[in-house]
């Protein structure tokens, strides 16, 4: 009998001839993602695991844990003490599709950009703003449903409330498998960037205004919240130290939770971008960052997405996320 004919033998030929080559490119783009996250604070993999993408999908992923702590820069500073403190001594705020600076002056003119008097954060006699600055504020005010005690407060979490083991990890898949419907970025946040810190969804600021509050980011797009850390709603030039540069339209910053990669903001208005501000320009389907005032890194996720865990360790099961 020919070899050729029998199924069973051909089928474990096959194997033989498939595998070595799938395991030299799946080797070789895990020895890529551990070159793209070269500059961040990785505390272990990347690894392949078996996962559970949010579709149901089975499949390879990668696992990486880093701790969420940009190498090349010092994040802040956040919320101004005093009517006087000028841009250097204070965030970034998101208003109107801008990112302005949240300085004294700003937090002097609440009442105006919001048109409405019940903003009141500056002390008319002190000039002093009212601002978080105690872990135990920070917990109270930097979440939903905040006490009218902390109406008109400029809310900072401090990177040195975490726990000095605080670890985030995420499992991505190492090809993106495709879904129906593309899924809000709100539920899964948007990715990684190569320094380590989370691209997050986009900031709650409706419900941060809502209680008369505002929590503003750094230059670079960053705060703190108590459970991720420290982590971006925008992206900003303060990711082109890390980014891998290519022949693409624009560098590499990150990697979405779906496996494709996120590159920079093109800085022209992109007619071709899709609702997720992605596109293929015949190098292969990628996402681009937002405009930095846009409260949107990502429009969406178009692919199916796999797990951001606060603990390492944990097996990825992201279909059974609520």
């Amino acid at each position: 009998m020919s070899i050729s004919h029998h199924p069973f033998t051909a089928a474990v030929l096959a194997c033989a001839f498939v595998t070595p080559a799938f395991a030299d490119s799946t080797d070789d783009r895990l020895h890529e993602i551990s070159h793209q996250f070269e500059n961040a604070n990785v505390i272990s993999g990347p690894e392949l695991v078996d996962c559970t993408l949010s579709g149901g999908a089975e499949t390879t992923c990668f696992t990486i844990t880093v701790k969420a702590e940009p190498q090349d820069y010092e994040p802040g500073p956040w919320c101004p003490t005093s009517v006087s403190d000028g841009p250097e001594l204070a965030g970034k705020w998101f208003v109107e599709g801008a990112f302005v600076d949240a300085d004294g002056a700003f937090m002097s003119s609440l009442a105006d950009v919001y048109d409405d008097p019940k903003w009141q954060m500056v002390d008319p006699e002190t000039g002093e703003i009212k601002v978080t600055d105690t872990i135990e504020q920070c917990a109270a005010a930097a979440r939903p449903n905040v006490g009218p005690e902390y109406e008109n407060f400029c809310v900072v979490c401090e990177p040195s409330y975490m726990d000095e083991d605080a670890t985030v990890t995420y499992t991505i898949p190492l090809e993106p498998i495709a879904q129906d419907n593309p899924t809000p970025t709100s539920q899964t946040g948007s990715g990684v960037a190569f320094n380590g810190v989370r691209l997050d969804g986009p900031a709650p600021v409706d419900a941060i205004l809502g209680a008369y509050t505002v929590a503003p980011f750094d230059d670079c797009g960053g705060h703190v919240n108590l459970h991720v850390g420290y982590h971006y709603h925008a992206a900003t030039d303060c990711l082109e130290t890390t980014a891998q540069v290519d022949e693409g339209d624009a560098p590499i910053i990150g990697l979405a939770m779906d496996g494709y990669d996120i590159r920079a903001n093109l800085g022209v208005a992109e007619t071709t971008l899709d609702e997720c501000n992605g596109h293929d320009q015949g190098d292969g389907y990628h996402y681009h960052a937002g405009e930095e005032g846009a409260n949107l890194i990502l429009g969406c996720i178009t692919a199916q997405t796999g797990c951001v865990a606060e603990e390492p360790g944990q097996t990825c099961n992201a279909s059974a996320r609520p």
